[in-house]
């Protein structure tokens, strides 16, 4: 009779043979499978040091392969550009990234070398999964990413940002005002990441799709948030080992579940918003100057299908929205450290602007201190610290160093902005450094001296960030407006980590809170003078 229940043997000369030859035949079994395991992982464990056809050997880095590099990865590519130089080749699963961590070499091969490394990788997480071949910034070259850049580019140019002046200048005080409203004039310390986030976001919601939302508390502002720190942390280029090793993207992996999720989510969201556009053009409502309607009025003419419209929204969108907010966040985390540097941009806001009226757009050109401490925000907390990696189109010889086709070229942000020869004492905050660069970012970034440029944080080349105008003005609005009407102070007892930081592709601060206290009689005027602004 069978029984259910587990036999039990007691220790003896047959138990002994038998678990001899079970343990015999287990072992050679598994040491089978071990070898074999170890073979078929060899080419992604060790280092492959390709040639050229002439011998050329690659850039030199590390021996090993590694699947991903999660959180700090900055720290870990500076570590390796100090050990192997400026020009350093890594090997993530199958794929090949030459990093650059000199300004000179970046030149050289992202703008000399343009037409060669000028396209970028078509990966199985941001592009296929969740873009659907549909990444605006991210996409390599090929008439899809023409067509959604010269549509986007429509609202991009300066020109065009002079068009939505008057919505980046309202946004910039609804900002203040929020501020001001829910500290209770300054008694109340805030935690500001939401606000931040509403004007970034509120700013191409109009651009967009000619609409905003009112609070800093909507769904809306919350799942865009929660959006774009997951499309950063999924798509970083260093995210995730899906991306190059291949055979993993047959694994129905969580990560690959999360990706699927945010596709639909991108559809869900961004469509219904562009559905709500063409209700209202159907209705017979003007509707104001936006992408939504340029895609609605030429769709069909340009053969765009349902996800090139919720795509090409849904990255615009999003791609002005978590650096500018993360830029935000990390001016008012350091700012409250350095009251001095607080002080002085008071005096020259005060002398320059007045106490009777908001610095306005026109008036950045006469306020070189202001503009310093921008850029030396961006230059010190970067929102990403690689940027969106180009890729090589063909084979290259860089100073007697191999870089293949299809290569992955990062720039290494930290380690160039961190260049003691570019940067003196580069790990302090000092906008001083800053003074009589008169340039905007854009302008800086045309210079012929790659050693002059003021930062790198909107990468560079002919695939430099196409929405850099947009946000040097949102920027320039909002750190204006916030030091022409507070004091921004940290509290005592729950010190700034500026450090430690969240997210791993993109970067903000950890959770913080500040007081907000106006600085003057005329802020209580200026607040309350706030006309409302209708899309």
């Amino acid at each position: 009779m069978l029984s259910s229940s587990p036999v039990v043997y007691s220790s003896g000369p047959v138990l002994l043979t038998l678990l001899n030859l079970v343990n015999t035949y287990t072992v050679t079994n598994l040491s089978i499978f071990l070898v074999a395991l170890v073979f078929s992982l060899l080419p992604y464990i060790f280092r492959n040091n390709l040639t050229s056809p002439k011998g050329t050997a690659l850039p030199p880095g590390p021996p090993l392969r590694y699947a991903f590099l999660r959180k700090y990865p900055e720290r870990v590519l500076h570590k390796w550009a100090n050990t192997y130089g400026p020009l350093f080749s890594v090997w993530m699963g199958n794929q090949l990234f030459v990093v650059i961590s000199d300004p000179k070499i970046a030149k050289d091969l992202l703008v000399t070398q343009g037409a060669i490394f000028s396209s970028r990788k078509n990966y199985f997480m941001k592009n296929e999964t969740i873009l659907a071949g549909r990444a605006l910034t991210g996409s390599p070259y090929g008439d899809k990413w023409r067509q959604h850049r010269r549509l986007a580019m429509q609202f991009l140019t300066p020109k065009a940002i002079e068009s939505f002046d008057h919505v980046l200048d309202y946004e910039a005080s609804i900002l203040v005002r929020s501020l001001y409203n829910e500290s209770k004039q300054g008694s109340l310390p805030l935690d500001a990441a939401s606000y931040c986030g509403r004007y970034a976001l509120n700013n191409m919601l109009t651009i967009s799709f000619g609409t905003r939302t009112d609070s800093s508390s909507s769904p809306l502002v919350e799942r865009a948030i929660e959006h774009a720190m997951e499309f950063m942390e999924l798509t970083g280029p260093w995210s995730n080992a899906i991306d190059f090793i291949p055979a993993l993207q047959w694994i129905p992996t969580r990560m690959r579940s999360r990706g699927r999720k945010l596709h639909k989510d991108h559809i869900e969201v961004y469509g219904d918003m562009y559905l709500a556009v063409k209700a209202r053009m159907d209705s017979g409502e003007i509707v104001p100057e936006c992408l939504a309607r340029t895609l609605i009025e030429t769709g069909e003419k340009e053969k765009l299908d349902w996800e090139d419209m919720c795509m090409l929204t849904a990255v615009f969108t999003l791609g002005g929205v978590h650096s500018t907010s993360g830029l935000l966040q990390w001016f008012l985390a350091l700012i409250p450290s350095y009251p001095d540097i607080q002080a002085k941009a008071h005096e020259e806001l005060d002398r320059v602007v007045g106490r009777d009226q908001w610095p306005h757009a026109e008036d950045e050109v006469r306020l070189p201190y202001i503009r310093a401490i921008i850029k030396e925000v961006q230059r010190i907390h970067s929102p990403s610290w690689m940027g969106t990696p180009h890729c090589s189109s063909e084979d290259y010889e860089y100073n007697g160093m191999f870089i293949p086709k299809d290569t992955v070229i990062v720039l290494n942000l930290f380690t160039m902005h961190h260049n003691e020869e570019r940067y003196p004492d580069p790990y302090a905050f000092n906008p001083d450094r800053y003074l009589g660069d008169d340039l905007s970012c854009a302008e800086s970034a045309k210079l012929g001296d790659p050693m002059k440029r003021d930062h790198w944080a909107f990468g560079g080349g002919r695939r430099i960030c196409p929405g850099l105008v947009v946000a040097e003005r949102e920027l320039f609005l909002a750190i204006s407006r916030i030091l022409w009407t507070f004091n921004v102070h940290a509290l005592p007892t729950e010190p700034i980590s500026l450090e430690e930081y969240e997210g791993m592709s993109g970067r903000t601060p950890m959770p913080f809170k500040v007081r907000f206290e106006p600085r003057h009689e005329g802020v209580h005027e200026a607040v309350a003078g706030i006309e409302e602004l209708s899309c």
